[in-house]
């Protein structure tokens, strides 16, 4: 996959908050900073804000996935995402290094410096030495494998915690909307609503059993959030 789909613009702001499952204000503010108190606060995922709420590119998506998962599941302090994020930027020069394999394979080293440069607190960091080898750690790893990588790039992005499920987000396919191997999540539940029975819907689709609800599954999830 060309690095390039990493700059495509892929979602309204509200869409992609919506699949990663954060407030719309919260993704506002990851993405273009905001004003308190009269103090501002700098965007963390875009090095500098775009306005009028612009489209989410596939990497700002990755990126904000990463931020979910940390800030949400793992309570880090904001600032000290920002600062990590910065580092790791800077000293890389990738624009979005958190949607980039490098950093996460061959390039642990380079998180290290990071955490070590910004103080990231052990309990937030996303490699550790064990018996002289730098691995990533349980949260850096869960984030890991949510991400389907081809060549450097994010190809896909698991939406669902179960690591067994199909499910995926694709950018190449049905406009990097949920599916399961290429059908819309959306079409199998609209179907299970028509009355369908799962293995109607799995033959329909030439899907299995199986992927069919796990599909069901991720749909009534983000109907009841």
């Amino acid at each position: 996959m060309n690095v390039e789909v990493l700059e495509r613009e892929m979602y309204s702001e509200a869409e992609a908050a919506r699949l990663l499952g954060v407030a719309q204000n919260t993704l506002n503010y990851w993405l273009e900073g905001v004003e308190r108190r009269g103090k501002i606060y700098k965007p963390i995922i875009r090095v500098d804000p775009k306005g009028t709420r612009a489209p989410v590119t596939w990497a700002e998506f990755i990126e904000a996935g990463w931020l979910r998962e940390y800030r949400q599941s793992h309570g880090v302090p904001m600032a000290e995402l920002r600062t990590f994020i910065d580092a790791v930027r800077g000293r890389s020069n990738i624009a979005y290094p958190l949607a980039h394999y490098q950093p996460f394979v061959a390039g642990r080293e380079l998180l290290r410096d990071a955490q070590d440069i910004t103080g990231l607190a052990p309990e937030y960091c996303l490699v550790a030495e064990v018996r002289g080898q730098l691995v990533l750690t349980p949260p850096a790893a869960t984030f890991f494998e949510r991400v389907d990588w081809k060549g450097d790039v994010a190809a896909a992005y698991r939406p669902h915690d179960d690591e067994r499920s199909p499910v995926r987000i694709d950018p190449e396919l049905r406009f990097g909307k949920p599916s399961v191997r290429g059908v819309g999540t959306e079409v199998i539940w609209e179907h299970d609503q028509d009355g369908a029975a799962v293995d109607e819907i799995a033959e329909d689709f030439s899907l299995g059993i199986d992927d069919v609800r796990w599909a069901l599954a991720y749909e009534f999830a983000q109907r009841a959030a």
